[in-house]
């Protein structure tokens, strides 16, 4: 895999599947906008890494969820390298609740999600397009879920959210086809991260990877290394002839089958 004279902007890449991607694409020689909201440090020091694996970072702080600020990463790298080519929708949000308790989302709720997980996606590519469609090999990779292809998940509001950014994936790889900009949606089923923990604190995460662990054929818990590979694979040229797909990686989760006799 070779990025070598690329760009990428990474949203929400100071920590997880995002910091990771970042750090794959700078390894094999690409150049990365490393986006954070509001942990300065945690992206400086992604910013960092990719340059000691051999490619270049810049660090922009900005919260994809307001639409300014998605112009403003992709000025940031236009600015500094006069290019884009690799877009990686990364950024994402969710409230936890149980999917029969209805009272326990409202409007607010909704709207919050869907301005991160789904509205921030498509105005980075509105604002990526015109710069993108100068590339020889352009490519958007929307990070989505399984959520959004079985309806399961964190909340209502964030199943719903990904099963949108999935047919926005699709919509938009048609919309684009024209211009030779490929897009593409990876589903993760659940990833063991730092985010994660935080959000369910140790005790409650420890039992979900166990329960986790539990649900799929090869009885693991994914880290945020073990999807990069598939964000790598749509993001570089050895997929130029792939559009519009959603790649579930969930170590067979959704496979609904008896995993032991």
């Amino acid at each position: 895999m070779d990025f070598t004279g690329q760009v990428a902007i990474v949203t929400g890449s100071s920590a997880g599947i995002g910091a990771d991607a970042a750090l794959g694409i700078a390894k094999h020689g690409g150049k990365v906008v490393v986006n954070y909201a509001s942990n300065q440090a945690a992206g400086e020091a992604i910013a960092a890494k990719c340059k000691e694996l051999g490619g270049d970072a810049i660090t922009v702080g900005a919260d994809v969820s307001e639409d300014a600020n998605c112009k403003m990463l992709v000025d940031a790298a236009m600015d500094t390298w006069g290019q884009l080519d690799i877009l990686v929708n990364n950024a994402g949000t969710t409230k936890f609740m149980n999917h029969d308790n209805l009272e326990g989302l409202d409007k607010n709720d909704f709207e919050q999600i869907y301005a991160l997980n789904l509205i921030a996606p498509y105005q980075m590519v509105k604002q990526a397009r015109p710069h993108m469609k100068n590339s020889d090999a352009p490519s958007i990779v929307n990070i989505s879920s399984v959520a959004g292809v079985r309806g399961i998940g964190s909340s209502i509001a964030y199943a719903a959210s990904k099963g949108a950014l999935n047919s926005a994936t699709m919509a938009l790889a048609r919309a684009l086809g024209k211009d030779k900009i490929r897009v593409n949606a990876v589903c993760p089923g659940f990833v063991g991260t730092d985010w994660f923990r935080n959000a369910l604190g140790e005790e409650a995460f420890a039992a979900i990877s166990d329960a986790q662990r539990q649900l799929t054929p090869m009885n693991q818990v994914a880290g945020s290394e073990d999807i990069t590979g598939p964000i790598m694979f749509f993001a570089s040229r050895h997929s130029q002839h792939v559009t519009g797909q959603l790649l579930v990686v969930d170590g067979g989760m959704l496979l609904g089958m008896p995993f032991s006799q």
